[in-house]
């Protein structure tokens, strides 16, 4: 069945309880600081954390939820932006290899290689050929992660409404400790709303790997979910710290 993402919630249900959750998001915050370490330690496997959404969907807001307890030397994080001179002369994902991470290490993408069949389709700047080409590219891509590198791949794609996203782009004009993230093109990129939800939708329905949909209206909810997912991963593997090698 396709997904229709204007079919699907972006607040939380109404069973959801905004202290509770609060509460555990918290305690998964610390568990999984003690898992980072355990999981830097033990390097059977990478772990790759994808976050994708329109603008002001928090995924800033999602990794420092999830992660601020944590050393950070054994996390990093990258933003993909547009690409600069020297990655336009080379195929779409070879910047992506070069940021992928190794056995042991455990790396945030703030947008990803998505970004090739969502902004670069809803601007017309590839053909529908190009974009087969790179869902089957992108496929192979993550499915080698995975097979010959251990990677955990979680795509998390942050779902926000039409409504809410005006209100957190108008709070970055509103409120000085915000300006620095306003952008200008992002109200130029909102014009594009239903653009961006049809090609998100086939992003949804082309992938071979799971996304995991995050309502964000709400973002004690989107901690809550974002966190407990990752700690959900993280004791799946039911790891065991390194026995003391012997001399």
């Amino acid at each position: 069945m396709k997904t229709d993402l204007t079919k699907i919630p972006t607040s939380p249900p109404e069973s959801a309880e905004k202290s509770r959750a609060k509460k555990q998001a918290k305690a998964y915050g610390n568990v999984i600081a003690d898992l980072v370490e355990q999981f830097a330690a033990v390097k059977t496997h990478a772990l790759l954390i994808i976050f994708q959404g329109m603008d002001a969907s928090g995924k800033d807001g999602a990794v420092k939820a999830a992660f601020e307890r944590s050393t950070p030397a054994n996390i990093s994080v990258h933003g993909w932006g547009k690409p600069t001179e020297l990655e336009m002369r080379h195929d779409f994902l070879w910047r992506l290899h070069q940021k992928a991470p190794a056995k042991g290490e455990i790396v945030v993408w703030n947008r990803s290689h998505y970004e090739d069949v969502l902004i670069q389709r809803v601007h017309g700047w590839v053909d529908e050929k190009t974009v087969d080409n790179r869902f089957d590219a992108i496929n192979a891509f993550e499915r080698n992660l995975m097979e010959d590198n251990n990677t955990i791949i979680l795509k998390f794609l942050l779902h926000t409404s039409f409504d809410e996203q005006k209100e957190q782009l108008q709070e970055r004009i509103d409120d000085p400790t915000k300006h620095y993230k306003h952008n200008p093109n992002d109200w130029k990129e909102r014009e594009h709303w239903d653009a961006y939800m049809n090609a998100y939708n086939d992003v949804l329905q082309r992938s071979d790997h799971e996304w995991i949909i995050i309502p964000t209206d709400k973002r004690w909810y989107r901690d809550y979910l974002v966190s407990k997912t990752i700690l959900d991963a993280f004791e799946g593997l039911e790891m065991e710290w390194p026995a003391l090698e012997k001399a």
